[in-house]
């Protein structure tokens, strides 16, 4: 499956510009007669409310993936390292396909407004960069050839009202997910891995506390984030206009598209 995801990711960053500008006009024409399932609150919804589809919600992108499998859906727009890791020979999915991009996009990971954390993960971000552990982390769940390189940061603290000091103070990284492979998701023993969830931890321990991982309903994450149930959302997150504008956000670290997903024919 890593490889298949990398050699995925690899021809995406290479020709998924002519795959968006052709093959999305196509299936553009065609989406007016098809229903899409989607992740509420998430970019894949955006994108296909853009261009007038008719869509049903669902609580996650695994959840948009089981609507397509069952028939009940023509089609899904999810994340295309999430459709590396879920669809086709050798996953969850065998007989579900990946055609069009329908965007070009970046993740990052979103801390409250004016919070300090963002400049302390960008600092971890950058250095775990030039030591290697970013890369081979990304190695372990096959999105390396997503990354993006990451300069030289240094960690600026606030002079007052610290998010870094608030959570060094409680001991906890609380960290809002949702179940998304291969960015955070379950192993066998029921422990929380993936490429976001290895990189929390590695945060966390920089700032000398513990990880938690809480599933929040995505849709709500910026309340979350306002309420203080979490610390962080941190979930291949794309680096929206209002994503931007109503969270501290850290520079992007992984490229990313939304891609229509269908029965293979």
């Amino acid at each position: 499956m890593k490889k298949k995801l990398v050699m995925l990711l690899a021809m995406s960053m290479t020709i998924g510009g002519v795959l968006t500008g052709c093959g999305g006009d196509k299936e553009a024409a065609a989406g007016k007669d098809m229903v899409y399932a989607v992740e509420t609150g998430s970019a894949g919804e955006a994108v296909a409310q853009e261009k007038g589809f008719q869509t049903n919600a669902v609580a996650s992108q695994a959840d948009a993936l089981m609507e397509v499998a069952s028939g009940t859906s023509d089609a899904a727009i999810i994340d295309l390292l999430m459709a590396g890791a879920m669809i086709g020979e050798g996953t969850s999915y065998p007989n579900l396909v990946h055609t069009d991009e329908l965007t070009t996009e970046e993740y990052g990971v979103g801390c409250r407004k004016g919070s300090d954390l963002a400049s302390f993960i960008n600092s971890v971000f950058a250095e775990t960069y030039a030591d290697g552990t970013m890369q081979k982390t990304a190695e372990t769940y096959g999105v390396q050839e997503a990354l993006v390189e990451q300069k030289a940061s240094e960690f600026t603290a606030s002079a007052s009202d610290s998010d870094v000091a608030y959570i060094q103070g409680k001991g906890t990284l609380i960290v809002g997910i949702t179940e998304f492979e291969p960015m955070d998701y379950k192993d066998a023993s029921g422990e929380w891995i993936g490429f976001d969830a290895d990189m929390a931890r590695v945060v966390a321990d920089k700032l000398g506390v513990e990880a938690q991982f809480v599933v929040i309903d995505w849709d709500n994450k910026i309340m979350e984030l306002e309420s203080k149930n979490i610390d962080v959302v941190w979930n291949g997150m794309t680096l929206t206009s209002e994503v931007t504008s109503a969270m501290e956000c850290t520079g992007a670290y992984c490229n990313n598209a939304q891609v229509v997903v269908v029965p293979a024919k």
